[in-house]
Parts: structure tokens; C-alpha cells; sequence
């Protein structure tokens, strides 16, 4: 699991792609999941398997990511990355390919649209299921914040269409179109979008409700979706996970546990045993970051003030006096009783006011026992974000700090 301070900062990016090469190259790691939409992961992993790219390249496909803030995953950090996924996977057969995917559970429209374009080409009996789903919003114009504020006050909601959406899309026999498994990962994907449908649905209404609930829905359904897909790829699979370090940090060892917040990192440890997994915290102590000053707002290049004093970022920077490093928790816990209490840590989200950054952006953490090693990088520059023109729908603002 490979994290990030920030969603807009140039190194992380970076360096999570040259540590997923490593590991896919040196140590047989089968795909990347990431902190983004099912439906546009799904559309990059489809075209990194093929001889020639459909979009022409790389930097064309990302376009897909056109839902603020566009920059996290449509940037040129993330199109180099897609450029060596496809050329990597060009040597290999079919079944071997290294894949894309998105954990991510916002995307309840664009998988209902998903869903209704491979029912009616398969032509099987989840068609009616799907068909009712889609009319059950469909009064609420594709905004789900709309869809939220209908049901907060009324009994009927549309929680029964899309389960059985899912129920009956799982009754159906594998499908046997297409060659060398892709049919099987289509069948898949049909069936991850009815699960994305399910758990937005919960998610859009727990928003309303304020506290940990939402966060939470979110937080499973990320860690269900890495579940499924660890068992597609087979017995001993193994995931590169890219999200931001407040997902992939153990919520035990902050103070989202004090307000009932689970997360994928103490998750994916509860589940398969903290010998395998393997989380790395990334930070900085000062720099320049892409964020909007609200959600929804145009991205800006915002300076990264210096990490306010007391800080486990503070604390990095005068250790070592200004130079970068990777520190293995095992050695931290021996290093200092200062380690072993909670420190404030980082976080930066898609939405950024520096500013106000000492009064929200520190997560008390106790940092050898949130992550497993910790890249320390003392100055950062902001990401190169990509010149997508933004889709008018986005996200409900939940927590700005860390999304």
C-alpha cells in the first residue's frame, strides 16, 4: 500500500511509480488499485492490455478522468505510468498482463450506464433489473447530492433496485464472448459496477447523516472491491494499493478511531494478517501542491507552508536536517519514545487552504504503528495536471481535508 500526503504533489506520484515497477518487475505483483472510479480505471486497464492503444495515447486516455478534480489521476506523472503498464504488457500473454483498476465507489451513474451498455449487448435476464435501477434515478438528473437530499426525508429510496440488480447479474452464467480471459474480467466488471451502484446508493445517503457513516461505506466497499479483486487474479495475488495515507494508514493508530472510522489500511490488516500487508506513509515538510481552495473549484498551484513545529513532518526535517529518506517503522519504534505517542501528521485533500492549515490538515498518528515505512521527502512540487475540461457533476463534499 503506497500512500500520499497530498492528492496534487508531484513526488508521491513519482516515486509510487518507480516502487510499483520494482515490485511488478522484480517481485511478480499482478495489478494497481487505486483511489479512483471504477468505470475510467476500468477503461485504462482495458487499453494497457491491448497491442495499440485505442485512445492513441496515454495522455488522451486519462481525458476519461474528467469528474473533479480531474488532476488526480488525468496528469502527466500518471501518463508515464500508463505508457510503461502498456508497453510492459506488450511482451506478455494475456492472462499475465498487468492490470488498472479503480476502488473507488463515487461513480453510481457513469456504472449504471455501465451496466444497462452489457446487459442489453449480452442480452440475459438482468436487463429488467437494470432497466428498473436506472429509472429509479433517473429523476434525480445524475446528481447524486440531489438523489440524497430527496430521500433524507421520505421513505422511498432506490436501495432494493440496485440490489436486486446486483442479485440478478450474479445469477447469470459467465458470459462466453471474447478470447484469453476477457470475457471473464468483462463479466467482472459488470458485476463490480452493479456492486458500485449498491454501495453509492448507501453512500449518498449516509452523507446526509453526517459522522463516521459515509466515511466508512467508502472505506469498505474499497476494501471489498481489492477482496474481489485479489480473488480474480488468483490464489498468492498480489495488489499494488495507491491511495492517500489517510486510507491506506492503520485508523487504529490515529484519532479516527475515536470517531468510529474505519479505513482499507486496518481493514486489509484485520484480513489477511499484518505480516501481509505492507503500508508506506509518504510526506513532506514544505513545497507546492495542485488543490482547489473549495470542492468544485478550478485547481490552483498553492504553496506548501513549513511543517508547523511538533509535527511528525517537523520533526523529519530537523533529523534530517533537510534531507529525504525511507524509514522502516521497525527501526523508528526502537529509535526514540517519541515515535511510540501520537504526533501530528499531514494530510492535504483535493481541497486546500493553506492558510488555515495548522487549525485541520494534522491527524494525531502514531506513526510506526500507522505504516510499515515512511518516505520523507523535505521538499515536494506540485503535480502536472493535464488540460481536461471538467464534467459539471462531482462528488458531495465530505471530507476536504483528506478527499
Amino acid at each position: 500500500m503506497l500512500g500520499e500526503a497530498s492528492h496534487g504533489t508531484s513526488e508521491y506520484y513519482r516515486w509510487r511509480t518507480a516502487l510499483s515497477k520494482r515490485l511488478i518487475q522484480e517481485k511478480g505483483f499482478q495489478f494497481i488499485a487505486v483511489e479512483g472510479d471504477w468505470p475510467d480505471c476500468f477503461e485504462v486497464n482495458q487499453a494497457i492490455k491491448q497491442d495499440e492503444m485505442s485512445a492513441g495515447s496515454a495522455a488522451r486516455l486519462l481525458q476519461t478522468f474528467d469528474r473533479w478534480p480531474t488532476w488526480m489521476w488525468g496528469n502527466w506523472e500518471i501518463a508515464a505510468l500508463v505508457e510503461w503498464l502498456h508497453q510492459h504488457n506488450r511482451n506478455l500473454a494475456s492472462g499475465q498482463k498487468v492490470g488498472f483498476y479503480g476502488l473507488d465507489v463515487y461513480s453510481l451513474w457513469e456504472s449504471l450506464q455501465e451496466i444497462l451498455h452489457y446487459v442489453e449487448k449480452q442480452g440475459d435476464g438482468a436487463v429488467k433489473a437494470a432497466h428498473k435501477a436506472f429509472s429509479c434515478f433517473e429523476p434525480y438528473s445524475n446528481d447524486p447530492q440531489e438523489y440524497a437530499q430527496a430521500v433524507a426525508f421520505v421513505s422511498e429510496d432506490c436501495q432494493d433496485e440496485v440490489s436486486e440488480m446486483l442479485r440478478a447479474l450474479r445469477r447469470q452464467p459467465p458470459t462466453t464472448t471474447g478470447v484469453d480471459g476477457l470475457g471473464r474480467e468483462l463479466d467482472f466488471a459488470a458485476e463490480q459496477n452493479a456492486l458500485v451502484a449498491v454501495n453509492a446508493e448507501r453512500y449518498y445517503r449516509a452523507m446526509l447523516q453526517g459522522g463516521s457513516s459515509s466515511w466508512n461505506v467508502r472505506d469498505r466497499h474499497m476494501m471489498e472491491t481489492l477482496t474481489r479483486l485479489l480473488d480474480l487474479h488468483g490464489p498468492d495475488s498480489k495488489a499494488i494499493i495507491w491511495e492517500h495515507n489517510t486510507h491506506i494508514g492503520d485508523a487504529r493508530a490515529t484519532d479516527m478511531a475515536d470517531d468510529g472510522m474505519v479505513n482499507v489500511g486496518q481493514l486489509a490488516r484485520e484480513a489477511y494478517g499484518r505480516e501481509q500487508v505492507f503500508a508506506v506513509g509518504f510526506g513532506s515538510y514544505e513545497g507546492s501542491v495542485i488543490a482547489g481552495k473549495k470542492w468544485g473549484a478550478p485547481f490552483e498551484v498553492m504553496s506548501v507552508p513549513q511543517a508547523t513545529r511538533g509535527s511528525w513532518e517537523n520533526y523529519l526535517h530537523e533529523q534530517l536536517q533537510g534531507d529525504n529518506a525511507l524509514l522502516l517503522s521497525t527501526e523508528l519504534r526502537s529509535e526514540t519514545a517519541l515515535l511510540n505517542r501520537s504526533l501530528g501528521h499531514r494530510a492535504i485533500g483535493v481541497v486546500y487552504r493553506p492558510e488555515f492549515e495548522r487549525y485541520g490538515n494534522y491527524v494525531p498518528s502514531i506513526i510506526p504503528e500507522r505504516y510499515d515505512a515512511f518516505l520523507f521527502i523535505d521538499k515536494t512540487q506540485a503535480l502536472h495536471p493535464l488540460p481536461t475540461q471538467a464534467d459539471e457533476h462531482t462528488p458531495p463534499d465530505m471530507y476536504p481535508w483528506t478527499e
